[in-house]
């Protein structure tokens, strides 16, 4: 039997309601959301009905808040999207998605959102925006001195030796072909500062890291682990073409902005705010684990 047959049957709905519901999401076959109306099910499969569950869309697009008070707003930006618009003026923001939250939670016309700091499109995770013009400077100076720790998860290629270190390499805009990348001269470039620390060996295929930054430059991880010879797992831009394809396929670099702490410049409070691994990244750990083992420790 059709699904729109039998949600409409079981659930006293017309034929057109059934359809309708499987397409906002609200149907669910043995537990898991279905949006094929026409997809044939056996009757005894379980089916739940859930009237009052807003559309895929509509949460995936939800503000994940973290923490908020009245001078800061810190949010788990999912991959794919921006922290704030380009030139060509993308509407689904991370800054959009705050100013909507504000607006319903505060009964603000037009909220102050304040971008103190940015992650890259296709890296998830903590990033921390502030809501009055008063808060915009003492959060952008915190950053500036490095006085926030930020740590990330991600996911390398190769087996990375030694398996805690510090990667001390100034940073250009132009390495000479037009992207960034380490400068080649001690006394050139930005200065940048990454330290790690394997967490997981998966084989010789890959390893988890948890990565510390000292300095906060653009593509700063995704550089340093390049140019050391172990890019992330999904990296597109600094990955070098001659490399192998990696045996795993992941849409993204590997890259997740798992926390921020920081002394709260109006409270006085030390902060420490975590994201969760999302579930690509969690699915991506799971799958190197069943084909190639894990170890903890080196040697293990």
């Amino acid at each position: 039997m059709r699904l729109d047959e039998w949600v409409a049957k079981r659930f006293g709905l017309s034929r057109r309601g059934a359809r309708e519901a499987i397409a906002r999401g609200q149907v669910d076959v043995a537990g898991q959301i279905c949006l094929e109306p026409r997809r044939e099910i056996n009757p005894e499969v379980p089916l739940c009905y859930c009237p009052g569950r807003p559309r895929p869309a509509v949460a995936a697009r939800r503000l994940q808040v973290l923490y908020e008070d009245e001078h800061v707003l810190i949010a788990d930006k999912p991959a794919g999207v921006l922290t704030q618009p380009t030139r060509d003026r993308e509407r689904d923001t991370l800054l959009e998605r705050a100013g909507r939250y504000l607006m319903r939670s505060r009964g603000v016309k037009r909220p102050y959102v304040g971008i103190v700091h940015r992650i890259d499109r296709d890296t998830s995770g903590v990033v921390l925006l502030v809501c009055s013009p008063a808060a915009l400077r003492p959060f952008q100076a915190l950053f500036r001195a490095h006085s926030i720790e930020r740590s990330y998860i991600a996911v390398a290629e190769g087996e990375i030796s030694p398996a805690c270190g510090t990667i001390d390499r100034p940073l250009v805009v132009d390495r000479g072909d037009g992207r960034r990348g380490t400068a080649r001269r001690a006394d050139a470039g930005s200065r940048a500062i990454t330290h790690y620390e394997s967490l997981e060996r998966f084989g010789g295929t890959a390893t988890k890291l948890l990565c510390r930054l000292e300095t906060g430059r653009t593509h700063q991880i995704r550089i340093h682990l390049s140019e050391a010879g172990h890019p992330l797992v999904g990296e597109r831009v600094y990955r070098s073409r001659t490399r192998p394809p990696f045996p795993v396929a992941f849409p993204r670099q590997a890259l997740h902005a798992q926390g921020l702490g920081f002394v709260h410049p109006f409270t006085g409070q030390a902060m420490n705010i975590e994201a969760s691994l999302p579930d690509d990244l969690t699915n991506l750990v799971a799958i190197l684990r069943s084909r190639y083992g894990r170890a903890t420790r080196p040697g293990d």
